[in-house]
């Protein structure tokens, strides 16, 4: 198994949290405590999953999980770099269009906040 890294960076305008490693039951405990101790408040959260290969189930409810949370602190929650499999995992699931994906959170544009 690879390492698992999760690395947050507060801006004024937006929180980015930059993924590495797989996303399943062994590492989601992390990547929840992460992200539910970082004040998100009104920013929007970019999610960079471009170091994310692979996503389970408990990876996806994670993902529900936060959306539901940014959405009633009335921000936003952006899905950045997606890879295949998890991708295809949200596909199928239906979840996709539930989340604003874009291609980088670099920028912290507004275009993957616009989906």
């Amino acid at each position: 198994m690879s390492d698992f890294t999760v690395l947050t960076q507060q801006y004024p305008d937006r929180t980015v949290m930059t993924v590495r490693g797989e996303i399943d039951l062994q590492t989601c405990p992390q990547l929840s405590r992460a992200a539910f101790v970082t004040p998100l408040g009104s920013k929007p959260l970019y999610l960079d999953l471009s170091g994310v290969s692979f996503m389970d189930s408990s990876g996806l409810n994670l993902l529900l999980l936060l959306r539901r949370r940014l959405h009633a602190e009335g921000g936003r929650l952006a899905v950045t770099g997606l890879q295949p499999q998890p991708v295809r995992l949200l596909e199928i699931t239906g979840a996709y269009a539930l989340f604003a994906v874009g291609p980088t959170a670099e920028e912290g544009s507004d275009a993957a906040l616009s989906a």
